[in-house]
């Protein structure tokens, strides 16, 4: 029986071997390739997570019993920050875990932590925003287009440069949290801010805070503390995932201004990260593992009733630990800002539609771009480079291995998963216009006004 820690569940797997029992006389009907499954190596499994809305696809793939189904016994633990989850995957303590996107990628080039983490699987796409306390909103406001007394929308950092650089003049720093160095919520963050000609800070062999030059000074803040550190001062405003941005609206502390599908519309977030060596050594219960968050990913996408359901499920202490409400101000298609300015918002969380469970190639070069912008890879790279780091990294062909499986066993449709060499082609739905060719990571880079790199050796561009 799966299991999570301190939250035991109805135990399912007598009802499924009874059900398996009574379909037992059909069994000689189905073709030999779906009636096997490859064994998995170690059944007994540990997965992490940090309580954030997208540690869903974990969470549905456990209570939904889909991790019973690939013969798993998995546990489910809530760890305290990012870097003691990392840590813990790579000591081995966990079997795998909800990782942000930069994870893998950052401790595979060596920033920071030093280790072989692969992914082969996405678990969402969107989820995050950017919101600032009650007085920063008060002057913000001062400077954004309104229609119908409500502002326009996406709201630019431009806004917010007004209100820097009067700062500035009175001698008084701005502050704002970020969850990780490597986090989609920093590089989101600084690509807002960027865009709206506010230098977020370089990273340097000196300067290891990211601060060099910054017109903003980013910290790291755990995502449950975001809401409390800002209503302390200590911060101005803050990138996290949800529930911790609507809490700011509830509590009624702060505004969130953007989210991150409006800074880049479907962007890839978190990932479910694993060792090489324990991918290597557990080949079949990877696999088994990937197929049991696609369905879950699938149920979450499947229907607004099976939304509702979910809420109320990451609302349990054990997972997100918020109150329902909270939750579902996010993922039932709505978004609120402003407090009563509540906005359709079908694609704020999105689990499996865009092919989101897909480890795309793009994904991981966007990131290393990035640290690239900021000063966390300290040189400039060949196109090459990029595409080899990324393909060490990303895993394509064990996600495609549970799809097939479970296409063969009637659980999903061809259609549901991409055709692709791993690139997604140019993106546009930048919040600054400029848009990405995963292909071509240097002519991207020089693209940028503020970051490295924005004069790139032609030698280095394919």
């Amino acid at each position: 029986m799966s299991n999570t820690s301190n939250t035991p569940r109805t135990d399912t797997r007598r009802r499924r071997l009874l059900a398996g029992a009574a379909a037992l006389a059909g069994a000689a009907a189905i073709p030999m390739a779906r009636a096997q499954k490859a064994r998995p190596e170690k059944e007994q499994l540990k997965f992490g997570f940090i309580k954030l809305t997208d540690c869903a696809p974990l969470v549905i793939a456990y209570e939904k019993g889909y991790f019973e189904d690939e013969g798993l016994n998995v546990t489910l633990e809530a760890q305290a920050n990012w870097k003691v989850l990392l840590d813990r995957v790579i000591d081995g303590q966990l079997d795998g875990a909800h990782m942000l996107a930069g994870q893998p990628l950052g401790a595979s080039i060596g920033f920071g932590t030093k280790a072989e983490v692969i992914t082969a699987f996405s678990m969402d796409l969107n989820g995050n925003a950017i919101t600032v306390s009650n007085a920063v909103w008060a002057e913000m406001k001062k400077h954004l287009p309104m229609d119908g007394g409500k502002p326009v929308h996406p709201i630019k950092a431009d806004a917010l440069k007004k209100v820097v650089d009067q700062w500035k003049t009175q001698g008084k720093p701005f502050k704002m949290g970020m969850v990780f160095p490597v986090s989609t919520h920093n590089y989101e963050l600084r690509y807002w801010l960027a865009a709206g000609g506010l230098n977020p800070g370089y990273y340097t062999g000196s300067d290891v805070t990211g601060t060099q030059k910054a017109d903003v000074l980013l910290s790291v803040t755990p995502p449950p503390q975001m809401p409390a550190t800002m209503e302390a001062g200590t911060i101005h405003g803050y990138c996290v995932g949800e529930p911790w941005n609507q809490q700011a609206v509830f509590k009624g502390i702060g505004v969130p201004v953007v989210t991150d599908h409006q800074i880049w519309k479907n962007n890839p977030e978190k990932v479910f990260g694993v060792t090489r060596g324990w991918s290597d050594a557990n080949p079949n219960t990877h696999v088994a593992v990937v197929k049991a968050m696609i369905r879950a990913c699938m149920w979450l996408d499947a229907s607004m009733k099976n939304r509702i359901e979910a809420v109320k499920i990451l609302s349990k202490p054990a997972y997100v630990g918020a109150d329902e409400a909270v939750i579902a101000n996010s993922m039932t298609g709505t978004f609120e800002f402003e407090k009563g300015d509540k906005r359709p918002a079908p694609d704020f969380n999105v689990f499996f539609r865009n092919f989101a469970t897909y480890p795309f190639y793009s994904d991981a070069v966007w990131y290393l771009t990035q640290m690239r912008r900021w000063g966390q890879i300290g040189e400039t790279k060949p196109d090459a480079w990029y595409h080899e780091t990324a393909k060490k990294v990303y895993q394509p062909a064990i996600y495609m291995k549970a799809a097939q499986a479970l296409i063969a066993e009637g659980k999903a449709k061809e259609a549901d998963f991409p055709k692709t060499d791993g690139y997604k082609g140019v993106q546009d739905g930048f919040i600054d216009g400029v848009a990405y060719d995963g292909k071509k990571p240097n002519d991207y880079l020089s693209k940028f006004k503020i970051g490295q790199d924005s004069k790139v050796r032609a030698a280095d561009k394919v």
